[in-house]
Protein backbone atom coordinates (compact mmCIF):
# COMPACT_ATOMS: atom_id res chain seq x y z
CA UNK A 1 0.00 0.00 0.00
CA UNK A 2 1.74 3.67 -0.94
CA UNK A 3 1.46 5.88 1.74
CA UNK A 4 1.74 9.97 1.17
CA UNK A 5 4.95 11.03 3.18
CA UNK A 6 4.37 14.31 4.73
CA UNK A 7 5.15 17.93 3.34
CA UNK A 8 8.56 19.31 4.43
CA UNK A 9 7.97 22.39 4.76
CA UNK A 10 5.20 25.03 7.08
CA UNK A 11 2.92 27.33 6.33
CA UNK A 12 4.22 31.22 6.68
CA UNK A 13 1.72 33.66 7.48
CA UNK A 14 3.17 37.04 6.35
CA UNK A 15 -0.43 38.56 8.17
CA UNK A 16 -3.01 37.19 9.65
CA UNK A 17 -6.28 36.58 7.60
CA UNK A 18 -8.43 39.18 6.13
CA UNK A 19 -12.42 39.09 5.89
CA UNK A 20 -13.52 39.60 2.63
CA UNK A 21 -17.05 40.87 2.39
CA UNK A 22 -19.26 42.20 -0.56
CA UNK A 23 -18.43 44.95 -2.43
CA UNK A 24 -22.31 46.16 -2.25
CA UNK A 25 -24.60 46.25 -0.54
CA UNK A 26 -26.60 42.44 -0.23
CA UNK A 27 -30.12 41.33 1.32
CA UNK A 28 -29.73 40.98 5.02
CA UNK A 29 -32.19 38.45 5.97
CA UNK A 30 -32.68 35.05 7.46
CA UNK A 31 -32.11 32.71 5.10
CA UNK A 32 -34.00 29.42 5.52
CA UNK A 33 -32.32 26.44 5.19
CA UNK A 34 -34.17 22.89 3.85
CA UNK A 35 -33.76 19.75 6.23
CA UNK A 36 -31.70 18.31 3.56
CA UNK A 37 -29.37 21.30 3.75
CA UNK A 38 -29.10 21.07 7.70
CA UNK A 39 -28.84 17.16 8.23
CA UNK A 40 -26.19 16.42 11.01
CA UNK A 41 -24.06 14.14 8.57
CA UNK A 42 -23.51 18.05 6.29
CA UNK A 43 -22.59 19.90 9.00
CA UNK A 44 -19.03 20.09 8.39
CA UNK A 45 -16.82 22.12 4.73
CA UNK A 46 -16.07 20.47 1.82
CA UNK A 47 -12.56 21.17 1.92
CA UNK A 48 -11.09 21.34 -1.67
CA UNK A 49 -7.40 21.55 -2.97
CA UNK A 50 -5.85 23.10 -6.11
CA UNK A 51 -2.43 22.74 -7.06
CA UNK A 52 -1.54 25.63 -9.79
CA UNK A 53 1.87 26.22 -11.64
CA UNK A 54 1.72 29.61 -11.80
CA UNK A 55 -0.03 32.10 -9.30
CA UNK A 56 -2.61 35.42 -9.48
CA UNK A 57 -2.06 37.79 -7.29
CA UNK A 58 -4.26 37.68 -3.47
CA UNK A 59 -5.36 41.55 -4.13
CA UNK A 60 -6.48 40.21 -7.96
CA UNK A 61 -8.08 36.96 -6.24
CA UNK A 62 -9.81 38.90 -3.04
CA UNK A 63 -11.48 41.65 -5.19
CA UNK A 64 -12.98 39.23 -7.93
CA UNK A 65 -14.42 37.70 -4.51
CA UNK A 66 -15.81 40.71 -2.76
CA UNK A 67 -17.80 41.13 -6.25
CA UNK A 68 -18.72 37.40 -6.45
CA UNK A 69 -20.08 37.25 -2.98
CA UNK A 70 -22.82 40.14 -3.57
CA UNK A 71 -24.23 36.96 -5.65
CA UNK A 72 -23.34 34.44 -3.51
CA UNK A 73 -24.17 36.38 -0.22
CA UNK A 74 -25.27 33.71 2.02
CA UNK A 75 -21.59 32.50 2.23
CA UNK A 76 -20.57 36.19 3.79
CA UNK A 77 -23.15 35.66 6.41
CA UNK A 78 -22.94 33.04 9.29
CA UNK A 79 -25.17 30.20 10.51
CA UNK A 80 -26.92 30.22 13.67
CA UNK A 81 -29.94 28.07 15.31
CA UNK A 82 -33.40 28.94 14.50
CA UNK A 83 -34.81 31.62 16.68
CA UNK A 84 -38.04 29.27 17.41
CA UNK A 85 -36.14 26.05 16.88
CA UNK A 86 -32.05 25.16 17.98
CA UNK A 87 -33.03 22.16 15.95
CA UNK A 88 -33.09 23.84 12.60
CA UNK A 89 -30.12 26.10 11.35
CA UNK A 90 -30.67 28.80 9.34
CA UNK A 91 -28.33 31.27 7.95
CA UNK A 92 -28.00 35.15 9.24
CA UNK A 93 -27.21 37.22 5.60
CA UNK A 94 -25.29 39.74 7.58
CA UNK A 95 -22.26 40.57 5.03
CA UNK A 96 -19.59 39.73 7.33
CA UNK A 97 -17.06 37.80 5.11
CA UNK A 98 -15.26 35.28 3.89
CA UNK A 99 -12.04 34.60 5.61
CA UNK A 100 -9.07 34.57 2.97
CA UNK A 101 -5.47 33.97 4.34
CA UNK A 102 -2.59 33.73 2.46
CA UNK A 103 0.77 32.05 3.75
CA UNK A 104 4.03 30.84 1.89
CA UNK A 105 5.31 27.11 1.47
CA UNK A 106 9.15 26.62 1.03
CA UNK A 107 8.32 23.90 -1.55
CA UNK A 108 7.44 23.79 -5.63
CA UNK A 109 4.31 22.52 -7.12
CA UNK A 110 6.56 19.60 -8.51
CA UNK A 111 7.48 18.64 -5.34
CA UNK A 112 3.82 18.81 -3.98
CA UNK A 113 2.49 16.97 -7.10
CA UNK A 114 5.04 14.44 -6.47
CA UNK A 115 3.53 13.82 -2.62
CA UNK A 116 -0.33 14.30 -3.67
CA UNK A 117 -1.22 10.98 -4.59
CA UNK A 118 -2.53 10.36 -1.16
CA UNK A 119 -3.69 13.46 1.64
CA UNK A 120 -2.29 13.09 5.15
CA UNK A 121 -2.53 15.26 7.75
CA UNK A 122 0.14 17.37 7.06
CA UNK A 123 -2.29 19.06 4.69
CA UNK A 124 -4.28 20.71 6.77
CA UNK A 125 -1.99 23.27 7.38
CA UNK A 126 -3.05 24.16 4.12
CA UNK A 127 -6.20 25.82 5.52
CA UNK A 128 -6.37 27.72 7.88
CA UNK A 129 -7.87 26.82 10.77
CA UNK A 130 -10.35 29.04 12.74
CA UNK A 131 -10.42 29.46 16.32
CA UNK A 132 -13.65 28.68 17.05
CA UNK A 133 -16.07 27.26 19.63
CA UNK A 134 -18.18 25.38 17.31
CA UNK A 135 -19.49 24.62 13.84
CA UNK A 136 -21.49 27.38 14.24
CA UNK A 137 -18.30 29.81 14.89
CA UNK A 138 -16.54 29.10 11.78
CA UNK A 139 -17.43 31.24 8.70
CA UNK A 140 -19.52 29.13 5.78
CA UNK A 141 -16.05 29.99 3.48
CA UNK A 142 -12.83 30.18 4.17
CA UNK A 143 -9.95 30.46 1.51
CA UNK A 144 -6.32 30.14 2.00
CA UNK A 145 -3.72 31.03 -0.75
CA UNK A 146 -0.28 29.37 -0.56
CA UNK A 147 2.27 30.34 -2.17
CA UNK A 148 5.07 28.54 -3.76
CA UNK A 149 9.29 28.63 -3.75
CA UNK A 150 8.65 28.07 -7.70
CA UNK A 151 6.06 31.24 -8.51
CA UNK A 152 3.23 28.53 -7.91
CA UNK A 153 0.18 28.15 -5.44
CA UNK A 154 -2.28 26.02 -3.60
CA UNK A 155 -5.58 27.16 -2.98
CA UNK A 156 -7.97 25.39 -0.73
CA UNK A 157 -11.08 26.47 0.04
CA UNK A 158 -13.48 25.05 3.08
CA UNK A 159 -17.54 25.58 1.93
CA UNK A 160 -19.95 24.19 4.51
CA UNK A 161 -22.07 22.03 3.24
CA UNK A 162 -25.10 23.05 4.84
CA UNK A 163 -25.25 25.64 2.39
CA UNK A 164 -24.60 23.44 -0.79
CA UNK A 165 -23.34 20.36 -2.50
CA UNK A 166 -20.87 19.36 -4.60
CA UNK A 167 -22.62 20.95 -8.12
CA UNK A 168 -22.89 23.73 -5.58
CA UNK A 169 -19.58 24.69 -4.98
CA UNK A 170 -18.18 23.79 -8.58
CA UNK A 171 -20.94 26.71 -9.42
CA UNK A 172 -19.55 28.90 -6.92
CA UNK A 173 -15.47 28.25 -7.54
CA UNK A 174 -16.37 28.30 -11.66
CA UNK A 175 -17.88 31.48 -11.08
CA UNK A 176 -15.24 33.29 -9.09
CA UNK A 177 -12.58 32.28 -11.77
CA UNK A 178 -14.75 33.73 -14.68
CA UNK A 179 -14.78 37.10 -12.44
CA UNK A 180 -11.04 37.12 -11.83
CA UNK A 181 -10.24 36.38 -15.79
CA UNK A 182 -13.30 39.07 -16.88
CA UNK A 183 -13.11 41.59 -14.33
CA UNK A 184 -15.96 43.74 -16.57
CA UNK A 185 -18.32 40.70 -17.07
CA UNK A 186 -21.34 41.67 -16.22
CA UNK A 187 -23.30 38.52 -15.86
CA UNK A 188 -22.21 35.17 -13.79
CA UNK A 189 -22.24 32.03 -16.17
CA UNK A 190 -25.07 30.52 -13.65
CA UNK A 191 -27.03 32.63 -11.60
CA UNK A 192 -27.31 31.47 -8.30
CA UNK A 193 -30.67 30.86 -6.40
CA UNK A 194 -30.92 30.67 -3.42
CA UNK A 195 -34.50 30.21 -2.22
CA UNK A 196 -35.23 26.66 -0.74
CA UNK A 197 -39.10 27.30 0.27
CA UNK A 198 -39.74 24.72 -2.19
CA UNK A 199 -38.11 22.20 -0.71
CA UNK A 200 -40.24 22.65 2.49
CA UNK A 201 -41.87 19.77 4.06
CA UNK A 202 -45.06 18.98 3.25
CA UNK A 203 -48.42 19.76 6.20
CA UNK A 204 -48.72 18.06 7.62
CA UNK A 205 -45.47 15.75 6.80
CA UNK A 206 -46.39 12.26 5.64
CA UNK A 207 -43.44 9.95 5.19
CA UNK A 208 -44.45 7.64 2.49
CA UNK A 209 -41.29 5.33 1.53
CA UNK A 210 -38.94 3.43 3.67
CA UNK A 211 -35.39 4.76 3.93
CA UNK A 212 -32.88 2.11 4.81
CA UNK A 213 -30.07 4.70 4.37
CA UNK A 214 -30.76 6.10 7.91
CA UNK A 215 -31.20 2.60 9.49
CA UNK A 216 -29.62 2.35 12.50
CA UNK A 217 -29.78 -1.73 13.39
CA UNK A 218 -26.61 -2.51 11.94
CA UNK A 219 -23.03 -3.56 14.03
CA UNK A 220 -20.33 -0.99 13.72
CA UNK A 221 -17.39 -2.68 11.92
CA UNK A 222 -14.97 -0.11 10.10
CA UNK A 223 -14.76 2.22 12.02
CA UNK A 224 -13.33 0.83 15.07
CA UNK A 225 -9.91 0.06 12.58
CA UNK A 226 -7.07 3.00 12.07
CA UNK A 227 -8.07 3.73 8.84
CA UNK A 228 -6.11 3.92 6.08
CA UNK A 229 -6.26 6.13 2.49
CA UNK A 230 -6.47 4.23 -0.89
CA UNK A 231 -6.13 5.82 -4.55
CA UNK A 232 -6.78 4.07 -7.81
CA UNK A 233 -6.53 5.62 -10.97
CA UNK A 234 -9.29 4.16 -13.49
CA UNK A 235 -8.67 4.82 -17.18
CA UNK A 236 -11.17 4.74 -19.98
CA UNK A 237 -9.75 1.51 -20.89
CA UNK A 238 -10.10 0.46 -17.42
CA UNK A 239 -13.28 1.67 -16.83
CA UNK A 240 -14.32 -0.03 -20.70
CA UNK A 241 -13.35 -3.17 -19.40
CA UNK A 242 -15.73 -2.99 -16.14
CA UNK A 243 -18.38 -2.06 -18.78
CA UNK A 244 -18.15 -5.31 -21.10
CA UNK A 245 -18.41 -7.23 -17.82
CA UNK A 246 -22.28 -5.96 -18.37
CA UNK A 247 -22.48 -5.57 -22.19
CA UNK A 248 -24.75 -6.75 -23.90
CA UNK A 249 -26.83 -8.16 -21.59
CA UNK A 250 -27.20 -5.10 -19.43
CA UNK A 251 -26.13 -1.70 -20.04
CA UNK A 252 -24.73 0.95 -17.92
CA UNK A 253 -22.92 3.92 -17.37
CA UNK A 254 -19.27 4.31 -16.24
CA UNK A 255 -20.51 5.86 -12.86
CA UNK A 256 -23.12 2.19 -12.32
CA UNK A 257 -19.93 0.07 -13.28
CA UNK A 258 -17.26 1.60 -11.29
CA UNK A 259 -19.27 2.10 -7.85
CA UNK A 260 -20.55 -1.72 -7.97
CA UNK A 261 -17.22 -2.88 -8.68
CA UNK A 262 -16.04 -0.57 -5.88
CA UNK A 263 -18.47 -1.67 -3.59
CA UNK A 264 -17.72 -5.46 -4.32
CA UNK A 265 -14.13 -4.71 -4.02
CA UNK A 266 -15.08 -2.86 -0.70
CA UNK A 267 -17.19 -5.74 0.94
CA UNK A 268 -14.13 -8.83 -0.02
CA UNK A 269 -11.40 -7.07 0.98
CA UNK A 270 -13.54 -6.44 4.84
CA UNK A 271 -13.17 -9.13 7.36
CA UNK A 272 -16.87 -9.11 7.48
CA UNK A 273 -19.88 -11.72 8.70
CA UNK A 274 -20.85 -13.37 5.51
CA UNK A 275 -24.79 -13.26 6.55
CA UNK A 276 -23.71 -9.39 7.13
CA UNK A 277 -26.03 -7.08 5.05
CA UNK A 278 -23.74 -4.21 3.31
CA UNK A 279 -24.81 -1.03 1.95
CA UNK A 280 -23.83 1.46 -0.59
CA UNK A 281 -24.91 4.81 -0.60
CA UNK A 282 -24.57 7.17 -3.37
CA UNK A 283 -25.28 10.80 -3.78
CA UNK A 284 -28.18 11.23 -6.54
CA UNK A 285 -28.65 14.93 -7.86
CA UNK A 286 -32.30 14.79 -7.43
CA UNK A 287 -32.48 18.68 -9.65
CA UNK A 288 -34.54 17.18 -12.67
CA UNK A 289 -35.76 13.88 -11.20
CA UNK A 290 -38.53 16.37 -9.01
CA UNK A 291 -41.78 17.74 -10.58
CA UNK A 292 -40.94 20.92 -11.18
CA UNK A 293 -37.90 20.65 -11.96
CA UNK A 294 -35.51 22.75 -9.59
CA UNK A 295 -34.88 26.40 -10.51
CA UNK A 296 -31.77 26.84 -12.78
CA UNK A 297 -28.82 27.99 -10.64
CA UNK A 298 -30.41 26.31 -7.18
CA UNK A 299 -27.83 27.01 -4.61
CA UNK A 300 -29.11 24.42 -2.08
CA UNK A 301 -28.47 20.69 -1.37
CA UNK A 302 -30.09 19.06 -4.08
CA UNK A 303 -29.48 15.32 -3.42
CA UNK A 304 -30.30 12.24 -1.44
CA UNK A 305 -28.20 9.26 -0.75
CA UNK A 306 -29.85 6.65 -2.94
CA UNK A 307 -29.14 2.91 -1.41
CA UNK A 308 -28.47 -0.67 -2.60
CA UNK A 309 -28.28 -3.03 -0.19
CA UNK A 310 -27.01 -6.67 -0.35
CA UNK A 311 -25.67 -9.61 2.22
CA UNK A 312 -21.36 -10.16 1.96
CA UNK A 313 -21.72 -13.29 0.84
CA UNK A 314 -24.45 -12.62 -2.18
CA UNK A 315 -22.18 -9.43 -2.94
CA UNK A 316 -19.07 -11.08 -2.67
CA UNK A 317 -19.57 -13.69 -5.06
CA UNK A 318 -21.85 -12.54 -7.71
CA UNK A 319 -20.76 -11.18 -10.86
CA UNK A 320 -20.85 -7.20 -11.86
CA UNK A 321 -23.99 -7.14 -13.18
CA UNK A 322 -25.91 -8.59 -10.26
CA UNK A 323 -24.00 -5.30 -8.15
CA UNK A 324 -24.66 -3.00 -11.45
CA UNK A 325 -28.26 -3.73 -11.29
CA UNK A 326 -28.34 -3.10 -7.51
CA UNK A 327 -27.18 0.66 -8.32
CA UNK A 328 -29.39 0.96 -11.18
CA UNK A 329 -32.83 0.01 -8.80
CA UNK A 330 -31.41 2.36 -6.09
CA UNK A 331 -30.92 5.04 -9.12
CA UNK A 332 -34.45 4.43 -10.32
CA UNK A 333 -36.26 4.48 -6.57
CA UNK A 334 -35.51 8.01 -6.29
CA UNK A 335 -38.48 9.70 -7.92
CA UNK A 336 -40.18 12.72 -6.91
CA UNK A 337 -42.25 11.38 -4.37
CA UNK A 338 -38.87 9.91 -2.89
CA UNK A 339 -37.26 13.09 -2.28
CA UNK A 340 -40.53 14.59 -0.65
CA UNK A 341 -40.43 11.51 1.58
CA UNK A 342 -37.20 12.06 2.81
CA UNK A 343 -37.96 15.66 3.50
CA UNK A 344 -40.99 14.88 5.36
CA UNK A 345 -39.22 12.30 7.60
CA UNK A 346 -36.32 14.61 8.26
CA UNK A 347 -38.94 17.22 9.94
CA UNK A 348 -38.88 14.92 12.91
CA UNK A 349 -35.67 15.64 14.27
CA UNK A 350 -35.26 12.16 16.42
CA UNK A 351 -34.48 10.77 13.13
CA UNK A 352 -30.41 9.37 13.23
CA UNK A 353 -28.83 10.99 9.57
CA UNK A 354 -25.31 9.73 10.85
CA UNK A 355 -23.87 7.27 7.86
CA UNK A 356 -25.20 4.01 8.79
CA UNK A 357 -22.47 1.37 9.94
CA UNK A 358 -21.31 -1.41 7.51
CA UNK A 359 -21.38 1.14 4.80
CA UNK A 360 -19.45 2.94 1.65
CA UNK A 361 -20.81 5.74 0.74
CA UNK A 362 -19.47 7.22 -2.59
CA UNK A 363 -19.62 11.22 -3.47
CA UNK A 364 -19.29 12.01 -6.94
CA UNK A 365 -16.64 14.53 -7.76
CA UNK A 366 -15.08 13.55 -10.89
CA UNK A 367 -18.35 15.03 -13.20
CA UNK A 368 -18.68 18.58 -11.75
CA UNK A 369 -15.76 19.92 -13.68
CA UNK A 370 -13.62 20.89 -10.98
CA UNK A 371 -10.57 19.89 -12.57
CA UNK A 372 -11.03 22.66 -15.49
CA UNK A 373 -11.07 25.42 -13.04
CA UNK A 374 -9.08 28.46 -14.30
CA UNK A 375 -8.09 31.97 -12.51
CA UNK A 376 -6.03 32.92 -15.77
CA UNK A 377 -2.78 31.10 -15.07
CA UNK A 378 -3.86 27.61 -16.49
CA UNK A 379 -5.68 24.45 -15.17
CA UNK A 380 -4.82 23.15 -12.38
CA UNK A 381 -2.29 20.28 -11.82
CA UNK A 382 -4.12 18.19 -9.18
CA UNK A 383 -7.29 18.72 -7.47
CA UNK A 384 -8.66 16.60 -4.56
CA UNK A 385 -9.75 16.47 -1.04
CA UNK A 386 -7.81 18.39 1.70
CA UNK A 387 -8.29 15.23 3.25
CA UNK A 388 -9.31 11.63 3.29
CA UNK A 389 -12.45 10.50 5.64
CA UNK A 390 -14.37 7.85 5.49
CA UNK A 391 -16.16 8.78 2.46
CA UNK A 392 -14.89 7.47 -0.97
CA UNK A 393 -14.54 10.03 -3.45
CA UNK A 394 -14.66 9.66 -7.06
CA UNK A 395 -12.03 12.19 -8.10
CA UNK A 396 -11.21 13.95 -11.42
CA UNK A 397 -8.35 13.63 -13.56
CA UNK A 398 -5.97 16.37 -14.30
CA UNK A 399 -5.59 16.16 -18.32
CA UNK A 400 -7.89 13.40 -18.65
CA UNK A 401 -11.81 14.20 -18.08
CA UNK A 402 -12.70 10.36 -19.00
CA UNK A 403 -10.41 8.87 -16.25
CA UNK A 404 -11.74 8.57 -12.53
CA UNK A 405 -9.77 8.36 -9.06
CA UNK A 406 -11.21 6.32 -6.58
CA UNK A 407 -9.58 7.36 -2.83
CA UNK A 408 -11.36 5.94 0.03
CA UNK A 409 -10.25 5.10 3.41
CA UNK A 410 -10.38 1.79 5.02
CA UNK A 411 -8.84 -0.41 7.55
CA UNK A 412 -5.01 -0.08 7.21
CA UNK A 413 -5.58 -3.99 7.41
CA UNK A 414 -7.85 -4.29 4.60
CA UNK A 415 -5.96 -1.70 2.25
CA UNK A 416 -3.57 -3.76 0.33
CA UNK A 417 -6.77 -6.48 -0.19
CA UNK A 418 -9.08 -3.34 -1.58
CA UNK A 419 -5.98 -2.63 -3.98
CA UNK A 420 -5.88 -6.03 -5.27
CA UNK A 421 -9.42 -6.59 -5.77
CA UNK A 422 -9.98 -3.29 -7.21
CA UNK A 423 -6.67 -3.61 -9.58
CA UNK A 424 -4.51 -6.92 -8.72
CA UNK A 425 -5.64 -9.40 -11.33
CA UNK A 426 -6.21 -6.61 -13.63
CA UNK A 427 -7.10 -7.76 -17.77
CA UNK A 428 -5.13 -4.71 -19.63
CA UNK A 429 -6.99 -3.58 -22.73
CA UNK A 430 -6.20 -2.60 -25.93
CA UNK A 431 -6.24 0.96 -26.75
CA UNK A 432 -7.94 0.60 -30.42
CA UNK A 433 -10.49 -1.51 -29.48
CA UNK A 434 -14.16 -0.68 -30.97
CA UNK A 435 -17.32 -0.52 -29.83
CA UNK A 436 -20.34 -0.16 -31.57
CA UNK A 437 -22.93 2.62 -31.62
CA UNK A 438 -24.76 0.98 -28.85
CA UNK A 439 -22.04 2.29 -27.01
CA UNK A 440 -20.15 1.37 -24.00
CA UNK A 441 -17.68 4.23 -24.34
CA UNK A 442 -20.36 8.01 -24.43
CA UNK A 443 -22.77 8.03 -21.81
CA UNK A 444 -23.42 9.89 -19.09
CA UNK A 445 -22.95 9.72 -15.27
Amino acid sequence: MLRSPELPAICLYPNQPTLVSPNSLTPNHSLYLSNLDDQKFLRFSIKYLYLFKKSVSADTLKYSLSTLLVHYYPLAGRLRPNPEDDQKLEVDCNGQGALFAEAFMDITADEFLALSLLPNRSWRKLLYRVDARSFLDVPPLVVQITYLRCGGMILCTGINHCLCDGIGTSQFLHAWAHLTTKATAAHLPVSPFHDRHVLKPRTPPHPTFTHPQFSQNAPPHQSQYPLAPASLTFSPSHILHLKRQCFPSLKCTAFEALAAHTWRSWARSLDLAPTLHVKLLFSLNFRTRVDPHLPPGFYGNAFVLACAEAGVRDLAASNLRHGVSMVQQAKASVTDGYVRSVIDLLEDKTVKTEVPPSSLVISQWSKLGLEELDFGEGKPLHMGPLTSDIYCLFLPVAGDSDAVRVLVSLPECAADKFEYFMMGSWRSDEEDDVVDADGLCQDKY
